[in-house]
């Protein structure tokens, strides 16, 4: 099945993952920063920073401090989807692929209040744009996974890898706004899959 033309290109370069990483741990700096903590060029992170953007995986900042010159600009993970027009509207594209989907092959989603099934289609397609071929089971709560085009990583540094990954599937799902969260992410459950589970949030009292 071809891709579409809003899959992810930010999660198929190392370095943008680096950068991504260095940006979900510490929110709010400068691209300086994040070039001296990557190694990675300035020029060149500011370049990876800029596709980030574009695809809603982070958002920037212009900080108004008061002084000459031009204002810093830092960057942050898009946690909320309002804060990026791009995350805002993948969410309202993946709800009504759903929908549409859903109308023509209904499964079995009757004990999932209409929030929950809404977070697993916008995480389905999530996880399709990022190339990892996702299978869902509703009754589980369960994603089976094919492994990210970096798995040759993981050896190296399975925290950059996986922890990119379960942090943005935390994200989306915040995103989606509903009482699912994630659980579990288990790499390579086999030689050829790696499993996502999601759990019910207990509504606070």
């Amino acid at each position: 099945m071809p891709r579409r033309a809003t899959d992810f290109r930010g999660l198929t370069q190392p370095r943008r993952l680096q950068l991504l990483r260095a940006v979900q741990r510490v929110p709010g700096r400068r691209a300086g920063e994040l070039a001296s903590e990557t190694g990675i060029p300035l020029n060149t992170v500011r370049d990876h920073l800029q596709v980030l953007e574009s695809e809603g995986l982070i958002r920037s900042e212009v900080l108004q401090i008061g002084t000459r010159g031009r204002p810093p600009v830092v960057f942050h993970p898009v946690r909320d989807a309002d804060t990026s027009a791009v995350a805002d509207a993948r969410i309202d594209d993946a709800i009504e692929r759903g929908r549409m989907l859903r109308a023509i092959s209904p499964t079995e989603t009757a004990h999932l209040p209409p929030a929950a099934t809404r977070q697993i289609d916008v995480l389905y397609e999530h996880l399709d744009d990022a190339g990892l071929e996702p299978v869902v089971d509703e009754q589980t709560l369960t994603f089976e996974l094919a492994p990210c085009r970096f798995h040759e990583m993981i050896d190296e540094d399975r925290a950059l890898v996986c922890g990119v990954h379960a942090r943005l599937v935390k994200d989306v799902l915040r995103q989606g706004e509903g009482p699912l969260a994630l659980r579990k992410l288990q790499p390579f459950v086999d030689a050829h899959s790696c499993r996502l589970h999601l759990t019910m949030r207990t509504p606070e009292a």
